[in-house]
């Protein structure tokens, strides 16, 4: 069952890890587990001689509470040292 609903807006995470491989199936999970695929996932081995592992990734229609829920999630995982979260609107013109 998927959580993604018409809500117009697109939750956005950035996770910050150790270098794990395991640290990127274990992130996807936290969405497969509830349906989800998201929108857009990159991931870069970043920060001082390679050692952090960063995952940007967007869902489209998350609701802001779900938003949270994964957050706290992500941010209880071995290896995982920072997980930030924002919302992404469409402008829209007349």
């Amino acid at each position: 069952m998927s959580h993604v609903s018409d809500y117009p807006h697109t939750a956005c995470f950035s996770v910050h890890s150790g270098v794990d491989p395991a640290a990127l199936p274990r992130v996807m999970g936290q969405f497969a587990k509830r349906g989800l695929v998201p929108s857009q996932w990159h991931s870069t081995i970043a920060g001082p001689r390679g050692a952090e592992l960063h995952i940007d990734l967007q869902v489209q229609g998350l609701r802001p509470e779900l938003c949270e829920q994964i957050a706290r999630t992500l941010r209880q995982m071995v290896e995982v040292r920072l997980v930030l979260t924002s919302e992404k609107r469409l402008a829209i013109s007349a």
